[in-house]
């Protein structure tokens, strides 16, 4: 067992931080609870301020959560995603070995009105599929979509096949679409009462809102509107200085 080290310079409760880190990732699993903060002051032998300065810190950074009445527990993971390359909610599910599932909430074809005939580049009163779907891991709601994509381009989707398989699947393997290039743009909002309540969390969390745009060479063949959950995403951004 790591212990304190009283004569470092570096502090204590920074010190019992990376000692907690270490055992949440190589022997905690999500949402498994931690010692009591007396029991953490007489496991590490330090008192009970440097033990709730640790905590604190911890909670901040997103590593535990507390349950009033109940104690401390260890964080359900977040999406760590990177911004360098296209992805799907789907496919970074798995890999943090996740279970991902997709509730679709409505679906209808519509003609397309002037706002989104420009933003599709399309005529207006074409038609188009709108959906929103309820994106979820390990039964947790953790984004909510509203989807548009062209009709004439991918003819007979239906709520079935948006439930069954991923949707970038069914535009590739059906119409053989080649998806050439995302663009996305996020902003921090506030979730309002329908979108709290779908994503089962209170109103005004802070949330991500993100539009994306997915091209098939010069063609827009998908517009979506997420709201993301503030508190199950992070995103990365690398930058290199030319």
């Amino acid at each position: 067992m790591r212990r304190i080290d009283k004569n470092s310079r570096i502090p204590l409760y920074s010190q019992l931080m990376d000692i907690i880190i270490e055992e949440i990732e190589t022997s905690m699993e999500e949402n498994d609870q931690l010692l009591s903060e007396r029991e953490i002051c007489d496991k590490y032998d330090v008192s009970r301020s440097t033990v709730r300065q640790a905590i604190a810190e911890l909670e901040r950074e997103g590593y535990i959560y507390k349950l009033h009445g109940k104690g401390t527990f260890v964080s359900p993971k977040t999406l760590n995603q990177d911004l360098l390359e296209f992805y799907s909610f789907t496919e970074e599910m798995k890999k943090i070995g996740k279970k991902p599932l997709s509730k679709v909430l409505k679906f209808e074809v519509i003609s397309v009105n002037n706002e989104f005939s420009k933003k599709m580049k399309l005529k207006e009163g074409e038609l188009i599929y709108k959906f929103t779907r309820l994106r979820i891991a390990d039964g947790i709601p953790m984004m909510l979509e509203t989807s548009y994509i062209p009709y004439n381009r991918f003819p007979g989707i239906t709520k079935e096949n948006l439930e069954g398989e991923a949707l970038y699947d069914i535009l590739k393997n059906r119409f053989n679409a080649s998806i050439t290039m995302a663009e996305e743009v996020f902003q921090p909002v506030l979730a309002n009462e329908e979108e709290a309540k779908s994503l089962q969390i209170s109103s005004g969390l802070p949330s991500l809102k993100i539009e994306r745009f997915t091209y098939e060479n010069e063609s827009v063949i998908e517009y979506t509107l997420s709201i993301a959950r503030g508190d199950k995403f992070k995103y990365r951004v690398k930058l290199e200085k030319k």
